[in-house]
Parts: structure tokens; C-alpha cells; sequence
């Protein structure tokens, strides 16, 4: 074999080597950066999810995960669908739609990973401070219609509800407006005005002084007044916050999920063990929701 012929079949052999080298590192880096979580659900979790999600990729950059709303309805109905990892939801997953997900194969897993408080609030010039349960139930259904028969003004009352997908229109329909009973039908009265976001309530309610809405705790504004709430007539009236969620004393007050297919293991397992460890309920304190205090087994 001449001398030139020889040198180029080195050199080819080289680069070949070189660009299989590249391209094993090229597989490695994607690979690292491959783990995809996709989360979606409830409004009232979102920019919670977000802000988890942001944190978590700053720490785990290898990890992409993709957070949209859209209701707790639409998060189930997507993980019952097969098209999402994890679903949030502000409300319990119902019997038919564990019954849907298991018709398709899927086995839905509940994770608490925080709570949260739903507060009654109303515009700040109205005077009306405090509400039963049982009058906040009657105000929803039509029964009381002039914020004159709860010790306020002679105004009309103007309701607002978040949208019938949402987890906290489901919640607050089965226990204020049902108070909890099973067998109680009492419905919106069909004037409540349906907004599609917990912002779109609090910003109506700053706006209109004849308004009544709920939000979550964590959306609640210094736009609003918050309506410190009763069991009964007979008391106690109280302020949703962290503490009286923690104390039991606060009777508009829920857990909030997040539902898996199946047990998580991988990166989904990690990710929702961080959400529930300290670090991860830091920003459930910080983003003015209630974290969990209690064991954190599913």
C-alpha cells in the first residue's frame, strides 16, 4: 500500500471515530434533558403548578415539565384520555370518572399536596362583614336576592360563581350550597353570573358593590373584602387563613390533588415527593395557600 493511500485511510478512520465520538456525546446530553412531565387541571392550582415547576427545572434542569389549566375536570379528563402525567384537581375525583379511567386502562392515584381555604368575599364598601352557611347557600340559590335581608343595604345581589368545569364550582355547590347533604338538590340560581377564572371574580367583585363571589385563598386580593363565615347562627364567624384551615375551624376549607396513572415512578415519583417534602410546601406558604401537615403517604 503506497504512503499517501495509507495516511488518507488514517485519517479517515480518525474523523470517523471523532464524529461517532460527537455524536455518542450529542445522544448522552439529549438524553439527559429527554424527561418530559406534562400537568394540567385546576385554575386554582395552576400558578401554584407553576411556580413549582419553574423551581423544580431550575434544580433538575434535565426535567421539562408543561403546566396548563383549563378546570379539574379537564385535568381528569385528560389523564383518563392517556395525554397527560399528572392531573390537578381542587375537588375529589367522582366514582364515574374512576369508573371511565379504569374502563381505559388507567388506575387514577391520589396525591394531596396542599389545602386550601374558599373564601366568600364581597366589594369593600359593602357592610356586611358576616354569613352563615346557610345564608351563603340561600344567596347562591335565589332564595335571598337584596343584601337588605343580611343586614346590608337595599341593593340587589349579584352573584358570581366560578364555571361549571371548575373544582371549586363543583366543591362549593356540594357543601355550602348543599351544606354537605347528599340527598340535597338546591342548585345556582340561574341569574349567578359564571366567570372562568378565580382573577375574573375578584376583579367583578372590586368593580361591582352589589357583587357576591368565592376564590381561593391563594387568589384573594386586598380588592376585595373577606366575608368571615359560620357554621350556624350561633358562631363561630371566621376569617379564612392558614391558621384557622390548620385549626379546624374554618368550615370552606378542602384538600387539593394532584392524580397519577398508577403508582409514579421515575422522575414523576421525584417530582411529586419534592412537591410534598418541606422545600416543595414552602411555596404553597408563600403563594398564600395552606400546606400539608400532616404524613404525606398517598
Amino acid at each position: 500500500m503506497n504512503k499517501p493511500l495509507l495516511v488518507f485511510m488514517i485519517m479517515l478512520v480518525f474523523f470517523t471515530s471523532c464524529s461517532q465520538t460527537v455524536s455518542l456525546e450529542e445522544a448522552a446530553s439529549t438524553s439527559q434533558k429527554s424527561v418530559y412531565i406534562q400537568n394540567k387541571g385546576s385554575d386554582t392550582i395552576v400558578n401554584l403548578a407553576l411556580a413549582w415547576a419553574e423551581q423544580y427545572q431550575k434544580l433538575h434542569p434535565q426535567v421539562s415539565i408543561s403546566v396548563t389549566g383549563g378546570g379539574s375536570g379537564t385535568g381528569i379528563a385528560s389523564l383518563i384520555n392517556k395525554t397527560v402525567d399528572i392531573a390537578n384537581a381542587s375537588r375529589k375525583i367522582k366514582q364515574e370518572e374512576i369508573d371511565a379511567a379504569n374502563a381505559n386502562g388507567v388506575d387514577p392515584v391520589e396525591f394531596v399536596i396542599s389545602r386550601d381555604a374558599i373564601a366568600v368575599v364581597v366589594n369593600p364598601k359593602n357592610p356586611v362583614n358576616e354569613l352563615t352557611l346557610q345564608q351563603i347557600s340561600d344567596i347562591y340559590s335565589g332564595k335571598i336576592n337584596n343584601w337588605s335581608e343580611v343586614g346590608g343595604e337595599n341593593r340587589p345581589i349579584v352573584r358570581l360563581s366560578r364555571e361549571t368545569n371548575s373544582g371549586t364550582h363543583v366543591y362549593f355547590l356540594e357543601n355550602v350550597l348543599r351544606l354537605g347533604q347528599k340527598d340535597n338538590k338546591t342548585f345556582f340560581s340561574p341569574d349567578t353570573l359564571l366567570l372562568p377564572s378565580s382573577q375574573g371574580i375578584t376583579t367583578e367583585t372590586s368593580q361591582n358593590p352589589n357583587a357576591i363571589g368565592y376564590d381561593g385563598l391563594g387568589y384573594v386580593t386586598s380588592e376585595v373584602k373577606v366575608i368571615a363565615v359560620a357554621k350556624d347562627s350561633s358562631g363561630p364567624f371566621v376569617i379564612p387563613s392558614a391558621a384557622s384551615v390548620n385549626q379546624g375551624i374554618y368550615p370552606i376549607a378542602r384538600d387539593l390533588y394532584m392524580y397519577t396513572s398508577g403508582q409514579p415512578t421515575g422522575e414523576i415519583k421525584a417530582y411529586l415527593d419534592w412537591i410534598r417534602s418541606a422545600d416543595g410546601q414552602k411555596i404553597v406558604t408563600e403563594l398564600g395557600f395552606v400546606p400539608i401537615i400532616s404524613s404525606t403517604s398517598p
